[in-house]
């Protein structure tokens, strides 16, 4: 199929949109507890509420065989326009739980959606390209978010006379300066909703083993040790990923007295930022060494900064703790790549099952809030160290049937070949 280079610019400002929303829960966490009157408890069921939607992922994949994608992703950002929408009307404790939850169905309607789509339109053979293109995508918005966020709360109910301030003033109550950034998002699912519309989708025909199937295949693979151990991966990762971008912030406001909503929303921004540098760097190591090698050689940077930030003073936590973005920058593409590499066929129904996983960015963070209650964030937060030490432990047991090309093997193929 001729590339649609419509559909690959509009898929990459989809990946922007779900990171744009998903990862600003960490820095305004410290700002909920606040408003809300919360405990550190209570606090982790913010993004319990987002990330325990991803369970949705199968019956996505389902929805999107019967209905197709674009009515998919037009009902996903309805899903997040609504949850937006009300939170930003409603800031209460019980609102937020139903609005993360609402939003969090909608970015995993839109998660399954758009990588068949990507691969349709932008061409086969630039699949890995422009995959590892919407990661910088994604990771830009990430960055992005907590800024605004950082400006937002600076600046509204202040005497900036600028258009979309004088706005805000009038929709956002005194002292809930945050919420003003569920009227962005409310404001940019809605832009959304009105750019898919309008827009004509190419037709994706799903290759027989991207199907999603519920019946004997996933009923064999659900058996399958191997897909278990991988799907316990991308929750420990994603576990992982969100257990420290969602406290970090209220950690250095409780034990270094940083402001979360300029200090703390900045190392939030260089976390994602420093994730997104960390995955070129690694795209170059993937080149020159076993990917096995290099999730291990990345899990013990990870914990190494973890550790630092969490016992060291403060001027290393604002760089230690950030730090640990750039180790676990590789680690989400090589779990799943070793996955799907490990399993000879049914990888439709696998990449569900392992998206499933993704329900891990809901308990552990859940399950660092618990333990804060009883031993404190800084001891609680040693929890991440469980899952990094299973991330670890995939590089030692991992057995793919294909291994990543490197260079040297590339070149071993040509030498074989003359």
């Amino acid at each position: 199929m001729k590339r649609n280079v419509l559909i690959v610019g509009l898929i990459m400002l989809i990946f922007f949109v779900i990171s744009f929303l998903t990862n600003i829960l960490g820095p305004i966490i410290p700002d909920l507890v606040d408003s809300f009157g919360l405990s550190i408890g209570l606090a982790g069921f913010l993004p319990f509420a987002f990330f325990v939607a991803y369970s949705a992922s199968i019956p996505s994949g389902l929805l999107i065989e019967r209905y197709r994608e674009k009515p998919v992703l037009i009902g996903a950002f309805l899903l997040a326009f609504i949850g937006a929408l009300c939170f930003a009307l409603f800031p209460t404790f019980t609102i937020a739980l139903i609005s993360l939850f609402s939003i969090g169905v909608g970015m995993a309607m839109l998660q399954v959606a758009i990588n068949p789509l990507l691969r349709v339109a932008g061409g086969e053979e630039h699949f890995a390209f422009n995959s590892v293109l919407a990661q910088l995508f994604s990771g830009a918005a990430s960055f992005f978010s907590p800024l605004l966020y950082s400006y937002f709360v600076q600046t509204i109910h202040t005497r900036d006379t600028s258009f979309p301030i004088r706005l805000l003033n009038k929709l956002v109550p005194l002292h809930l300066e945050w919420v003003s950034l569920y009227w962005v998002f409310a404001a940019t699912t809605l832009l959304m909703i009105v750019v898919v519309a309008l827009i004509h989708f190419p037709v994706v025909t799903l290759k027989d083993d991207e199907r999603m199937e519920v019946g004997s295949a996933f009923r064999e693979l659900l058996r399958n040790k191997t897909v278990l151990l991988y799907f316990a991966g991308i929750f420990a990762y994603v576990g992982t990923e969100q257990g420290i971008a969602n406290w970090i912030s209220k950690f250095l406001q409780l034990y270094h007295g940083v402001d979360p909503a300029t200090t703390g929303a900045t190392v939030v921004a260089y976390f994602w930022g420093l994730m997104t540098v960390g995955c070129m760097l690694g795209l170059v190591l993937l080149k020159i060494a076993d990917s096995r090698r290099v999730l291990m050689l990345f899990t013990i940077g990870a914990v190494g900064c973890l550790l630092t930030g969490l016992f060291g003073p403060k001027e290393w936590a604002l760089y230690a703790l950030p730090g640990t973005g750039f180790f676990a920058s590789v680690m989400w593409s090589i779990i799943l790549s070793l996955g799907l590499n490990s399993v000879p066929h049914h990888h439709g129904t696998f990449s569900g099952i392992l998206c499933t996983g993704i329900v891990g960015g809901a308990l552990v963070p859940l399950l660092i809030g618990g333990l804060a209650e009883l031993v404190g964030l800084r001891w609680a937060m040693l929890l991440l160290l469980i899952t990094l030490g299973y991330i670890f432990s995939i590089g030692l047991w991992a057995k793919p049937l294909v291994n990543n090309a490197t260079i040297k093997k590339v070149k071993e193929l040509f030498v074989a070949n003359d």
